[in-house]
């Protein structure tokens, strides 16, 4: 493999972090909105670790979602500040959504692989988006 082909897929892991921290940054900002919206929405489950009601949660979530899809769109133009901000972000997300868990534990799931999948991309190859 040349050292080209190693760099365009190295471009291509930055890219698909700051596409996952923006796409993952919007579905959260809706899940907030709709938990803003309509607080009987989502199940509350008694007695959890984190106890917020869901219009709590959802103000979080719509927070956490607009900061972190801004931080996706950094991601696009090489900015040290918007990779180191988007591996916290990601392990804030991700810690986030285990205490969501119980709410609406498929999206938590699925929402803790990718916060991990980005944090990968971005300490790997997050310097590499600006080579191109």
């Amino acid at each position: 493999m040349s050292e080209k082909n190693i760099s365009n897929a190295a471009i291509g892991w930055a890219a698909f972090a700051g596409i996952l921290l923006l796409m993952v940054g919007i579905f959260q900002a809706f899940a907030g909105l709709v938990a803003i919206i309509d607080d009987t929405f989502y199940a509350v489950t008694p007695k959890y670790v984190v106890q917020f009601d869901s219009t709590q949660w959802g103000w979080i979530h719509l927070i956490l979602g607009i900061i972190v899809a801004l931080c996706g769109l950094g991601i696009f133009s090489g900015n040290v500040l918007a990779r180191t901000v988007g591996v916290f972000l990601a392990l804030g997300s991700a810690i986030t959504m285990f205490a969501w868990l119980p709410y609406y534990p498929v999206w938590a799931i699925i929402v803790i692989a990718i916060s991990i999948t980005v944090i990968w991309a971005l300490t790997a190859h997050g310097r590499d988006i600006v080579a191109e």
